[in-house]
């Protein structure tokens, strides 16, 4: 069997893998690099999958990382459509699911998440889409022409804005999930109810407090079964139920993981040469003072890149707090830190659950923040939450606003 040598081997063709390459070349102009990834196509942004792609404000062009050539101008070799299938740290190996075999003096986990599954009779029916990639997103805008019925299952952040995009698009749109309301994880109830009402003014059907409990074909078209015991025909099923960190390497690495691969604030995993970063990586969340796994396409963007930059020796702590976003219909929202509807809110509006700030916070000091259809405070969010002062209500009123 070959085997080829690299400085550096970078395993996920993803946002991650490709801002890694970008921070390896900042400390280190020649070391040689291969960037391997799954998918047949070039690193590309996946928010633009379930938002701007179905709004024609990008294309499919326009998400790619980077064109071919800066990999070809940067030195980095493309190994696309390539599964790695093994890791043996102690000869630095890695080898694949075409028989190649790889070196490496630093290697770099950023395998992200897989979609997680309906554990349910007919969930692996062909025509079924688990929502997350590239060809998915492909594969449901050919099927989903105008008039059409699609069953969105999940009622978190890609089925919410699947079903928004979709609607937009003129299909019959039905949303089932178990949560009481949309978004339940994230969203304050007062907040996901808002929201709730908005779908239905758009004419999305929502099956909350319910969950499929089996699927069928029946001429043509997709039959699903509830547990509440409806029975719901569609044309077309997506699935967007979150996604499990891809640990495979890892674990038969015997890496230390527990949802995701545990890393520390250099982002190297137990094993000093191999690192991880995206959404497979639990990591020290420094300001929050917590170890966390953050899903989001800014966390992959810059942490790929400093774990980069650290495995050329950089040694750089991440310390950066990443924020996400959404959008929704007309309600768009900015969020950093830890934003989570387990923790206590107050809301600062300046129009009802339609503009203004909520504050996320656990015995009296501000945890997370989130900004609805505020813009360009994401910065000023982020130096109230590592300040870990007490702040009450009176002291939050207006303190960021549009």
């Amino acid at each position: 069997m070959a085997t080829d040598r690299y400085t550096y081997c970078i395993v996920g063709g993803g946002l991650a893998g490709a801002s890694a390459a970008e921070g390896i070349r900042e400390y280190d102009k020649s070391g040689s690099i291969l960037l391997m990834g799954a998918e047949t196509h070039l690193p590309y942004h996946r928010p633009p999958l379930s938002k701007t792609l179905w709004t024609g404000k990008k294309m499919v062009d326009d998400i790619f990382v980077h064109a071919r050539e800066y990999y070809n101008d940067s030195g980095v070799t493309l190994a696309l459509g390539v599964l790695a299938t093994g890791i043996d740290p102690n000869r630095k190996s890695l080898t694949t699911d075409t028989g190649a075999n790889y070196h490496y003096k630093k290697l770099l986990l950023a395998t992200g998440g897989m979609p997680r599954k309906l554990p349910i009779p007919g969930a692996d029916l062909e025509g079924i889409c688990y929502f997350r990639y590239l060809d998915d997103y492909h594969r449901i805008r050919e099927e989903a022409t105008p008039g059409k019925s699609i069953l969105v299952i999940g009622g978190g952040f890609i089925g919410s804005e699947l079903a928004a995009a979709l609607a937009m698009n003129k299909l019959d749109v039905t949303m089932i999930f178990p949560a009481p309301y949309l978004c339940d994880r994230v969203f304050p109830d007062y907040l996901g109810k808002a929201l709730e009402r908005l779908y239905t003014t758009r004419g999305i059907r929502m099956l909350k407090g319910d969950a499929p409990s089996s699927i069928k074909k029946r001429g043509g078209k997709f039959i699903t079964l509830t547990r509440g015991g409806r029975e719901i025909e569609s044309d077309i099923v997506a699935v967007g139920i979150g996604i499990a960190p891809d640990e495979g390497l890892a674990k038969e690495a015997a890496l230390k993981t527990g949802d995701g691969i545990i890393v520390n604030e250099y982002l190297q995993t137990s094993h000093p040469d191999i690192y991880a970063a995206g959404d497979n990586a639990r990591f020290p969340y420094q300001a929050l003072g917590q170890q966390m796994r953050v899903e989001h396409w800014d966390n992959a963007l810059n942490q790929g890149k400093c774990a980069g930059r650290n495995m050329a020796e950089a040694r750089e702590a991440y310390a950066y707090m990443p924020y996400f976003f959404s959008d929704l219909f007309e309600f768009g929202y900015e969020a950093v830190g830890e934003v989570t509807a387990a923790l206590q809110t107050f809301a600062d509006w300046e129009k009802e659950n339609a503009t203004g700030v909520i504050y996320y916070t656990k015995e009296g000091v501000v945890r997370g923040v989130m900004m609805c259809n505020v813009w360009e405070k994401v910065d000023a969010a982020r130096e109230l939450i590592r300040k870990r002062e007490g702040a009450s209500p009176d002291h939050l009123r207006g303190l960021i606003h549009s």
